[in-house]
């Protein structure tokens, strides 16, 4: 570990954490511009723009096993300066193709997926590179600062996005992301990362069951991984469905929309800024409680909508489901690297992003039951999912922890 204070953040993870903002404003503003370039440069509809989505979100179901297996293999500063440097080509070649007038609906969707993997590569390997770089006593401070980063790209990414294809064009747009892939691969490579013991001579289908078999069998992830499955199902079915039902039921525009689904972004922002300050307040199993807890609170306050069709209701309970989950994702990583041997972290947060492959099955699920019944119908069953995924935490030993657990010996270190 680079030697400094055990209360203070070293310059390496400084480091890590602007190549973090960078990397994650690159994507925000990339994702955005994919499917605005689609329906006003190529004129496709809305079946295209699903498939293209599809393919922005399949590398999270398809690759992220790979990259936790070779975020143990080797230098992780290394995996995520590549992984950055293949997302800024994959983009480029967006630009040039735009530059031509060239660009078809596959070669964005071939061009983005591409983009996206190193997207995941990038995801895996940092929380698995931040317990090498700060003192343990730091995990909680060093994990809001990642989370915050990927707040305010998420907040901020899609509106800049937008901007950006409406008022200088598309080939800009994908022209700043690429330049902030560079930036972040260039920040991640003067990150001093320690050298560590790896495992030669295994098979990868033996390293990747090792993985798994360490998480579904330990007392504490278990039930944190079943959890976030769970809400990312839950979440989704919302989402889904909110646009129209904001416009049908609540009366809202196109303004009121975006401004209402804007207080997501608040509330990740906020529970980004209070984390460190909560965690040093409350037990650590409260403050992995909370997350759970508020999602279904939220659940509850957007069901309440279709009593009370209130657009106030409804940006109060975004701003619920950002603020809660934030303070999860910041709690039960900082759990995840105390409790998890160095030599494995890559693969068990790759495991824990294979938890984001439930958000399509959410809005499937939408899709089906929408469609049916209606929003209502969605909102009130997003509810017992939320009841659901609040009961699994709940009754898991990972709420009763005191205080954040003690690093794990790494044996093969």
């Amino acid at each position: 570990m680079t030697a400094t204070r055990p209360d203070t953040l070293p310059a390496s993870f400084n480091r890590l954490a602007w190549s973090n903002l960078a990397a994650q404003s690159a994507e925000q503003i990339a994702l955005a511009a994919a499917p605005i370039v689609a329906v006003l440069m190529l004129g496709v509809g809305e079946a295209a723009t699903g498939l293209l989505q599809t393919a922005l979100t399949l590398p999270f179901v398809l690759l992220a096993i790979p990259a936790g297996l070779l975020a143990d293999r080797m230098a992780r500063r290394w995996l995520m300066a590549g992984a950055e440097g293949l997302r800024a080509l994959a983009l480029l070649a967006i630009l040039i193709l735009i530059a031509t007038d060239t660009l078809t609906l596959w070669l964005l969707a071939l061009l983005g997926f591409i983009a996206v993997c190193g997207t995941v590569v990038y995801s895996v390997a940092a929380p698995s590179l931040v317990p090498s770089l700060v003192a343990p006593p730091m995990l909680p401070a060093a994990n809001a600062r990642i989370e915050l980063a990927r707040t305010v790209a998420f907040a901020s990414g899609p509106a800049l996005g937008g901007v950006l294809v409406g008022w200088v064009g598309a080939a800009p747009a994908f022209g700043v992301a690429a330049a902030l892939s560079l930036v972040a691969m260039v920040a991640v490579s003067g990150v001093h990362e320690p050298a560590r013991a790896v495992v030669t001579g295994r098979r990868p289908i033996q390293d990747i069951m090792e993985g798994a078999a360490f998480v579904f069998n330990h007392a504490l992830l278990r039930p944190v991984f079943v959890t976030q499955l769970i809400f990312n199902t839950a979440s989704f079915l919302i989402l889904a469905v909110f646009v129209p039902y904001a416009i049908r039921r609540l009366g809202l525009s196109a303004t009121g929309v975006g401004a209402t689904l804007a207080m997501y972004g608040v509330g990740m922002t906020a529970g980004a800024l209070l984390a460190t300050r909560i965690m040093r307040r409350l037990p650590f199993g409260t403050v992995i409680a909370l997350g759970p807890v508020t999602g279904f609170v939220a659940s509850l306050v957007m069901a309440l909508t279709t009593i009370v069709p209130s657009p106030l209701l409804a940006g109060l309970s975004f701003v619920l489901l950002g603020a809660g989950p934030i303070l999860w994702v910041i709690s039960t990583t900082t759990l995840r690297q105390a409790v998890t041997p160095s030599r494995l972290l890559g693969r068990v947060s790759a495991i824990n992003i294979m938890s984001y492959g439930a958000r399509p099955v959410g809005a499937g699920l939408a899709a089906v039951v929408g469609g049916l019944a209606g929003a209502e119908a969605c909102f009130y069953l997003a509810s017992l999912f939320f009841g659901w995924q609040a009961l699994v935490i709940l009754r898991s030993p990972a709420v009763g922890l005191d205080r954040q657990p003690d690093m794990v010996a790494d044996p093969a270190a």
